[in-house]
């Protein structure tokens, strides 16, 4: 659903809104950031999602939006905070 979102706002020629759930994950939303969502950033042309586990930033993969990124962001906190992991927020 949410590919299906974003493929018609690009082909209507509008920015995708930002979304405060997709794929059944509350994503972490950020206003001082541009893409919108923590732990996303656009990096040549796509969206990579990273984190900081115990001060080093981890990278979690490049998507092709932030919506994607941030449920790969989202999942990955969540699954930390389950293990019981100790883990930074990123801005």
């Amino acid at each position: 659903a949410v590919e299906a979102a974003v493929a018609y706002a690009r082909a209507a020629g509008e920015a995708p809104t930002v979304a405060a759930e997709a794929e059944g994950v509350r994503l972490h939303l950020s206003s001082g950031n541009s893409t919108g969502y923590r732990g996303v950033f656009k990096n040549r042309g796509r969206f990579q999602a990273r984190r900081k586990v115990d001060g080093r930033q981890t990278h979690l993969g490049y998507y092709g939006s932030a919506v994607e990124a941030a449920v790969a962001y989202a999942r990955a906190v969540g699954e930390a905070d389950e293990e019981g992991e100790e883990g930074e927020e990123n801005e």
